[in-house]
Protein backbone atom coordinates (compact mmCIF):
# COMPACT_ATOMS: atom_id res chain seq x y z
CA UNK A 1 0.00 0.00 0.00
CA UNK A 2 2.94 2.44 0.59
CA UNK A 3 4.43 1.80 -3.08
CA UNK A 4 4.76 4.86 -4.89
CA UNK A 5 3.67 5.19 -7.93
CA UNK A 6 6.80 4.87 -9.84
CA UNK A 7 7.02 0.99 -8.23
CA UNK A 8 3.48 0.26 -9.41
CA UNK A 9 4.02 1.25 -12.95
CA UNK A 10 7.86 0.75 -13.88
CA UNK A 11 6.92 0.80 -17.19
CA UNK A 12 5.20 3.82 -17.29
CA UNK A 13 8.61 5.81 -15.71
CA UNK A 14 11.13 4.05 -18.15
CA UNK A 15 8.67 5.49 -21.35
CA UNK A 16 8.31 9.06 -19.52
CA UNK A 17 12.29 8.87 -19.22
CA UNK A 18 13.11 7.59 -22.24
CA UNK A 19 11.23 10.05 -24.30
CA UNK A 20 12.62 13.43 -22.21
CA UNK A 21 16.32 12.10 -22.66
CA UNK A 22 15.31 11.95 -26.54
CA UNK A 23 14.19 15.40 -26.51
CA UNK A 24 16.92 16.94 -24.61
CA UNK A 25 19.09 15.14 -27.07
CA UNK A 26 17.57 16.34 -30.51
CA UNK A 27 17.04 20.13 -29.15
CA UNK A 28 21.10 19.66 -28.60
CA UNK A 29 20.96 18.74 -32.22
CA UNK A 30 18.65 21.29 -33.59
CA UNK A 31 20.63 24.04 -35.61
CA UNK A 32 19.70 27.60 -34.30
CA UNK A 33 16.50 29.07 -34.97
CA UNK A 34 16.35 31.58 -37.32
CA UNK A 35 14.11 34.34 -38.26
CA UNK A 36 13.19 32.92 -41.52
CA UNK A 37 9.51 32.09 -42.53
CA UNK A 38 10.27 30.43 -46.11
CA UNK A 39 12.99 27.82 -44.53
CA UNK A 40 11.95 24.66 -42.47
CA UNK A 41 13.09 24.56 -39.05
CA UNK A 42 13.24 22.32 -36.60
CA UNK A 43 10.81 24.46 -34.43
CA UNK A 44 7.02 24.79 -34.50
CA UNK A 45 5.32 27.56 -36.22
CA UNK A 46 4.61 29.26 -32.43
CA UNK A 47 8.12 29.25 -31.22
CA UNK A 48 9.48 32.01 -29.99
CA UNK A 49 12.99 32.49 -29.38
CA UNK A 50 14.92 34.21 -27.00
CA UNK A 51 16.74 36.10 -29.50
CA UNK A 52 13.23 37.58 -31.25
CA UNK A 53 13.58 40.65 -29.62
CA UNK A 54 17.10 41.33 -29.58
CA UNK A 55 16.74 44.45 -32.50
CA UNK A 56 14.07 45.77 -30.86
CA UNK A 57 14.27 49.89 -30.62
CA UNK A 58 12.49 51.88 -28.82
CA UNK A 59 11.82 55.55 -29.36
CA UNK A 60 14.35 55.84 -32.33
CA UNK A 61 12.49 58.73 -34.21
CA UNK A 62 10.50 60.21 -31.04
CA UNK A 63 11.50 64.18 -30.61
CA UNK A 64 10.92 65.44 -26.91
CA UNK A 65 10.16 68.27 -26.45
CA UNK A 66 11.20 70.89 -23.55
CA UNK A 67 9.04 73.79 -21.54
CA UNK A 68 10.64 76.07 -23.91
CA UNK A 69 10.09 75.37 -27.10
CA UNK A 70 6.63 74.25 -26.55
CA UNK A 71 6.26 77.95 -25.39
CA UNK A 72 7.72 79.69 -28.37
CA UNK A 73 5.49 77.05 -30.83
CA UNK A 74 2.30 78.40 -28.09
CA UNK A 75 2.83 81.97 -28.76
CA UNK A 76 1.76 81.36 -32.51
CA UNK A 77 -1.58 80.39 -31.30
CA UNK A 78 -1.84 83.20 -28.82
CA UNK A 79 -1.39 85.51 -31.38
CA UNK A 80 -3.85 84.42 -33.69
CA UNK A 81 -6.47 84.42 -30.83
CA UNK A 82 -5.61 87.77 -29.70
CA UNK A 83 -5.88 88.77 -33.12
CA UNK A 84 -9.69 87.32 -33.74
CA UNK A 85 -11.10 88.64 -30.37
CA UNK A 86 -9.62 92.41 -31.62
CA UNK A 87 -11.57 91.95 -34.75
CA UNK A 88 -14.85 90.97 -32.56
CA UNK A 89 -14.46 93.73 -30.57
CA UNK A 90 -13.94 96.44 -33.02
CA UNK A 91 -17.23 94.69 -34.83
CA UNK A 92 -19.15 95.33 -32.03
CA UNK A 93 -17.88 98.60 -31.19
CA UNK A 94 -18.92 99.56 -34.56
CA UNK A 95 -22.53 97.62 -34.46
CA UNK A 96 -23.31 99.88 -31.88
CA UNK A 97 -21.80 102.99 -33.27
CA UNK A 98 -19.31 103.52 -30.63
CA UNK A 99 -16.65 103.54 -33.16
CA UNK A 100 -17.27 105.54 -36.39
CA UNK A 101 -16.35 104.28 -39.65
CA UNK A 102 -13.37 106.92 -40.42
CA UNK A 103 -11.36 106.27 -37.14
CA UNK A 104 -11.49 102.68 -37.36
CA UNK A 105 -10.48 102.73 -41.76
CA UNK A 106 -7.40 105.43 -40.65
CA UNK A 107 -6.50 103.40 -37.42
CA UNK A 108 -6.58 100.54 -40.06
CA UNK A 109 -4.95 102.07 -42.32
CA UNK A 110 -2.26 103.56 -40.70
CA UNK A 111 -1.64 100.51 -39.05
CA UNK A 112 -0.60 98.43 -42.45
CA UNK A 113 0.71 101.48 -43.97
CA UNK A 114 3.41 101.30 -40.76
CA UNK A 115 3.60 97.28 -41.15
CA UNK A 116 4.77 97.75 -44.58
CA UNK A 117 7.26 100.65 -44.39
CA UNK A 118 8.94 98.34 -41.71
CA UNK A 119 8.66 95.61 -44.32
CA UNK A 120 10.19 97.69 -47.01
CA UNK A 121 12.79 98.65 -45.00
CA UNK A 122 13.94 95.40 -43.53
CA UNK A 123 14.08 93.76 -46.47
CA UNK A 124 17.71 94.89 -47.51
CA UNK A 125 18.65 91.72 -49.76
CA UNK A 126 16.92 93.34 -52.44
CA UNK A 127 18.16 95.75 -54.47
CA UNK A 128 16.95 99.43 -55.01
CA UNK A 129 15.29 99.65 -58.16
CA UNK A 130 13.29 96.39 -57.14
CA UNK A 131 12.08 97.56 -54.38
CA UNK A 132 10.45 100.75 -56.49
CA UNK A 133 9.10 98.38 -59.23
CA UNK A 134 7.43 96.60 -55.61
CA UNK A 135 6.31 99.62 -54.12
CA UNK A 136 4.33 100.77 -57.45
CA UNK A 137 2.65 97.04 -57.94
CA UNK A 138 1.85 97.16 -54.38
CA UNK A 139 0.22 100.63 -54.77
CA UNK A 140 -1.87 99.60 -57.52
CA UNK A 141 -2.87 96.59 -55.99
CA UNK A 142 -4.20 98.48 -52.95
CA UNK A 143 -5.80 100.90 -55.23
CA UNK A 144 -7.57 98.64 -57.43
CA UNK A 145 -8.43 96.45 -53.62
CA UNK A 146 -10.16 99.43 -51.97
CA UNK A 147 -11.97 100.21 -54.93
CA UNK A 148 -13.49 97.51 -55.04
CA UNK A 149 -14.67 97.24 -51.59
CA UNK A 150 -16.28 100.56 -52.27
CA UNK A 151 -18.35 99.33 -55.18
CA UNK A 152 -19.35 96.08 -53.61
CA UNK A 153 -20.26 97.69 -49.78
CA UNK A 154 -23.91 98.28 -50.92
CA UNK A 155 -24.56 94.71 -51.99
CA UNK A 156 -22.51 93.27 -49.00
CA UNK A 157 -25.10 95.35 -46.87
CA UNK A 158 -28.05 93.80 -48.30
CA UNK A 159 -26.37 90.35 -48.37
CA UNK A 160 -28.12 89.16 -45.49
CA UNK A 161 -31.18 91.26 -44.85
CA UNK A 162 -33.63 88.00 -44.84
CA UNK A 163 -31.46 86.28 -42.40
CA UNK A 164 -32.31 86.31 -38.77
CA UNK A 165 -29.55 87.50 -36.40
CA UNK A 166 -28.97 84.48 -34.41
CA UNK A 167 -28.16 82.41 -37.89
CA UNK A 168 -25.88 84.74 -38.64
CA UNK A 169 -24.06 85.13 -35.14
CA UNK A 170 -23.98 80.98 -35.46
CA UNK A 171 -22.57 80.96 -39.19
CA UNK A 172 -19.86 83.44 -37.77
CA UNK A 173 -18.86 81.07 -34.86
CA UNK A 174 -18.18 78.23 -37.54
CA UNK A 175 -16.31 80.19 -40.09
CA UNK A 176 -13.60 81.71 -37.08
CA UNK A 177 -13.33 78.11 -36.06
CA UNK A 178 -12.05 77.35 -39.33
CA UNK A 179 -10.20 80.14 -39.44
CA UNK A 180 -8.51 78.81 -36.09
CA UNK A 181 -8.21 75.46 -36.95
CA UNK A 182 -6.80 75.83 -40.67
CA UNK A 183 -4.53 78.51 -39.67
CA UNK A 184 -1.12 77.83 -40.47
CA UNK A 185 1.22 78.06 -37.31
CA UNK A 186 4.55 76.86 -38.88
CA UNK A 187 7.84 78.62 -39.53
CA UNK A 188 8.41 76.99 -42.81
CA UNK A 189 8.99 79.00 -45.73
CA UNK A 190 6.20 79.61 -48.16
CA UNK A 191 8.40 77.70 -50.99
CA UNK A 192 7.92 74.62 -48.91
CA UNK A 193 4.25 74.97 -47.75
CA UNK A 194 2.36 72.14 -50.18
CA UNK A 195 -1.22 73.63 -48.16
CA UNK A 196 -0.79 77.52 -47.39
CA UNK A 197 -3.82 78.68 -45.12
CA UNK A 198 -5.96 80.06 -48.01
CA UNK A 199 -8.32 77.77 -46.32
CA UNK A 200 -8.16 79.92 -43.10
CA UNK A 201 -8.17 83.58 -45.15
CA UNK A 202 -11.02 82.81 -46.85
CA UNK A 203 -12.55 81.45 -43.47
CA UNK A 204 -11.66 84.96 -41.78
CA UNK A 205 -12.97 86.91 -44.89
CA UNK A 206 -16.44 84.79 -44.80
CA UNK A 207 -16.87 85.27 -41.07
CA UNK A 208 -16.35 89.14 -41.96
CA UNK A 209 -18.90 89.85 -44.55
CA UNK A 210 -21.42 87.76 -42.67
CA UNK A 211 -20.86 90.55 -40.10
CA UNK A 212 -20.50 93.70 -42.13
CA UNK A 213 -23.95 92.86 -43.64
CA UNK A 214 -25.15 93.27 -39.91
CA UNK A 215 -24.24 97.11 -40.24
CA UNK A 216 -26.26 99.91 -40.63
CA UNK A 217 -24.78 101.41 -43.93
CA UNK A 218 -22.43 100.52 -46.59
CA UNK A 219 -20.03 102.97 -45.00
CA UNK A 220 -19.80 100.63 -42.04
CA UNK A 221 -19.26 97.60 -44.20
CA UNK A 222 -16.52 99.58 -46.40
CA UNK A 223 -14.85 100.34 -43.29
CA UNK A 224 -15.16 96.89 -41.57
CA UNK A 225 -14.12 94.81 -44.90
CA UNK A 226 -11.12 97.25 -45.73
CA UNK A 227 -10.59 96.62 -41.46
CA UNK A 228 -10.74 92.56 -42.11
CA UNK A 229 -8.51 92.41 -45.64
CA UNK A 230 -5.64 94.30 -43.76
CA UNK A 231 -6.47 91.83 -40.47
CA UNK A 232 -6.92 88.38 -42.38
CA UNK A 233 -5.30 88.36 -45.25
CA UNK A 234 -1.88 91.08 -44.61
CA UNK A 235 -1.29 90.84 -40.98
CA UNK A 236 -0.66 87.13 -41.21
CA UNK A 237 1.54 87.31 -43.53
CA UNK A 238 3.34 90.42 -41.90
CA UNK A 239 3.32 87.76 -38.36
CA UNK A 240 4.88 85.37 -40.58
CA UNK A 241 8.00 87.58 -41.53
CA UNK A 242 8.62 88.70 -37.93
CA UNK A 243 8.80 85.22 -36.82
CA UNK A 244 11.03 83.76 -39.40
CA UNK A 245 13.74 87.27 -39.62
CA UNK A 246 13.67 88.44 -36.58
CA UNK A 247 14.06 87.20 -32.70
CA UNK A 248 12.02 85.41 -30.43
CA UNK A 249 12.04 88.96 -28.58
CA UNK A 250 10.31 90.91 -31.24
CA UNK A 251 7.85 88.05 -31.51
CA UNK A 252 7.19 88.02 -28.32
CA UNK A 253 6.62 92.12 -27.99
CA UNK A 254 4.29 92.13 -30.78
CA UNK A 255 2.29 88.73 -29.14
CA UNK A 256 2.12 90.68 -25.94
CA UNK A 257 0.92 94.13 -27.84
CA UNK A 258 -2.18 92.07 -29.51
CA UNK A 259 -2.88 90.33 -26.27
CA UNK A 260 -2.71 93.58 -23.89
CA UNK A 261 -5.04 95.40 -26.71
CA UNK A 262 -7.53 92.02 -27.26
CA UNK A 263 -7.83 92.49 -23.07
CA UNK A 264 -8.54 95.82 -23.32
CA UNK A 265 -11.25 95.58 -25.71
CA UNK A 266 -13.13 92.74 -24.36
CA UNK A 267 -13.06 94.88 -20.83
CA UNK A 268 -14.32 97.50 -22.50
CA UNK A 269 -17.08 95.79 -25.17
CA UNK A 270 -17.75 92.95 -23.42
CA UNK A 271 -17.22 92.45 -19.85
CA UNK A 272 -14.65 92.07 -17.48
CA UNK A 273 -15.32 89.05 -16.22
CA UNK A 274 -14.52 87.72 -20.18
CA UNK A 275 -11.16 89.28 -19.89
CA UNK A 276 -10.20 87.19 -16.75
CA UNK A 277 -11.51 83.84 -19.00
CA UNK A 278 -9.29 85.20 -21.97
CA UNK A 279 -6.67 85.72 -19.87
CA UNK A 280 -6.50 82.79 -17.87
CA UNK A 281 -6.85 80.49 -21.49
CA UNK A 282 -3.99 81.59 -23.18
CA UNK A 283 -2.19 81.01 -19.56
CA UNK A 284 -3.50 77.52 -20.02
CA UNK A 285 -2.04 77.11 -23.71
CA UNK A 286 1.26 79.21 -22.88
CA UNK A 287 1.95 77.10 -19.43
CA UNK A 288 0.04 74.33 -18.37
CA UNK A 289 -0.36 72.76 -21.71
CA UNK A 290 3.51 72.70 -22.16
CA UNK A 291 3.36 70.96 -18.87
CA UNK A 292 1.14 68.44 -19.55
CA UNK A 293 2.55 67.26 -22.86
CA UNK A 294 6.07 66.92 -21.65
CA UNK A 295 4.71 64.84 -18.32
CA UNK A 296 2.61 62.37 -21.22
CA UNK A 297 6.07 61.84 -23.06
CA UNK A 298 7.19 59.40 -20.40
CA UNK A 299 4.17 56.78 -21.92
CA UNK A 300 5.48 57.33 -25.63
CA UNK A 301 6.44 53.98 -26.55
CA UNK A 302 7.12 53.63 -30.34
CA UNK A 303 8.49 50.17 -31.38
CA UNK A 304 11.01 49.73 -34.39
CA UNK A 305 12.60 46.39 -35.40
CA UNK A 306 13.51 44.54 -38.89
CA UNK A 307 10.47 43.28 -39.23
CA UNK A 308 8.71 46.73 -40.11
CA UNK A 309 7.63 47.33 -43.43
CA UNK A 310 10.54 48.75 -45.92
CA UNK A 311 9.68 52.27 -47.52
CA UNK A 312 10.65 52.21 -51.27
CA UNK A 313 12.93 55.05 -52.10
CA UNK A 314 11.45 56.81 -55.08
CA UNK A 315 13.13 59.54 -57.47
CA UNK A 316 16.31 57.87 -57.20
CA UNK A 317 19.24 59.60 -59.33
CA UNK A 318 19.73 56.86 -61.43
CA UNK A 319 19.11 57.28 -65.44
Amino acid sequence: MNKTLSQQFPVIKKDILYKKSVFQLQKKRRRPWRKLLWVKQDYPDNWVDKSFLKELRRNVNVRFYDFWSLFVDSVVLTQHLSSIAIFICVFIAIYHERVSPAILAGISTGFTIFCYIFWDLSMTKFNCNQNVQNRKEIMKSSILIVLTIFCISPILESLTKSTTSDSIWAMTFCLFLANIFFHDYSTAEWANKKFPGTLSTNAGMMASVVLASRLTSYIHVFSLIVFAVEWFALFPIFRRYLRQNFSFIVHLILTIFLLTVASVLIALEISFALTLVFLFGFFFISFVCPLWIINLQKYKSEIHGPWDIAKPKLGSNSG
